[in-house]
């Protein structure tokens, strides 16, 4: 089947639970496919058609459900984040209502609404915290990965849920399901594009990525040597600084996968 944002998650679980081998596809995979085949109308029964002929081709991996504290995790991280687009969402109309002069009692409102939200907030980030002390192997690993320097509370526990998500082979493989592998554009001696990143997984993931990779290039010795390297190379900031965020990856699955804490390997 399709990921088709959490609607597949039920059938697939069922699935599972019944004995079937399930393996849970990419859209994106299946799109491409299909424009291999020549198929040009989209319906229902096409769209089987193809997804059973690309199984039958390319035997994907089999799909395994998340354990249970994972699937925890990853439901209380979602409903902290909504929470913060919520406060961010109220701070945004409270600064217009205060430059527009609205009435007092709208602007009370907005209060009364920040404060609540502010406090479920709160809430929602210890019982993530209380989730993960209840859990010995996830309180370990958070432990692990906080040792990387860069690697803070929101990030750490971002990285446990997304690697705990997956059985994921090598540390490349955890990059390419964010998104953080280069794409090339290139033929020839005719076209020599830029590349770029794939951005084939979270966004929201990556963007905390991001910060934590600007951070490791003033405090991680072995991200700080790579980012100058680049740098003095001609890699424009940008790419040098989505080489970092790789880098940061990487490193976060070797921590785990050795159950050892962090570790530099280069000194300065």
């Amino acid at each position: 089947m399709e990921a088709t944002g959490i609607y597949h998650e039920a059938l697939a679980y069922a699935l599972f639970k019944a004995g079937a081998k399930v393996s849970v596809v990419n859209p994106a995979q299946i799109k491409h496919y299909a424009k291999s085949l020549g198929t040009r109308s989209k319906t229902d029964k096409k769209d089987s058609q193809v997804i059973a002929r690309f199984g039958v081709t390319h035997s994907p991996r089999l799909w395994q459900p998340e354990a249970d504290e994972i699937r925890t995790l990853r439901a209380l991280i979602a409903r902290f984040e909504a929470l913060d687009k919520d406060i961010q969402r109220e701070n945004n109309r409270l600064e217009k209502v205060e430059i527009t002069a609205t009435s007092d009692e709208v602007c009370a409102s907005i209060y009364t609404v920040l404060t609540q939200l502010e406090k479920e907030r709160q809430r929602m980030e210890d019982l993530i915290n209380q989730h993960i002390d209840q859990n010995p192997n996830l309180k370990q690993d958070r432990k692990l990965l906080e040792s990387i320097p860069g690697v803070g509370p929101v990030v750490s526990r971002l990285m446990l849920a997304v690697l705990h998500s997956r059985a994921f082979e090598s540390a490349p493989q955890c990059a390419a399901y964010l998104g953080l592998v280069p794409i090339q554009n290139e033929s020839g001696s005719s076209v020599q594009g830029k590349s770029r990143l794939s951005k084939a997984g979270d966004g929201k993931i990556r963007a905390k990525l991001y910060m934590a990779a600007v951070v490791s290039t003033k405090y991680n010795s072995d991200i700080k040597i790579q980012y100058e390297r680049l740098l003095k190379n001609g890699k424009a900031k940008m790419s040098a600084l989505c080489a970092a965020m790789r880098k940061l990856v990487h490193i976060c699955f070797g921590v785990l996968k050795h159950q050892q804490p962090y570790q530099q390997q280069v000194f300065i």
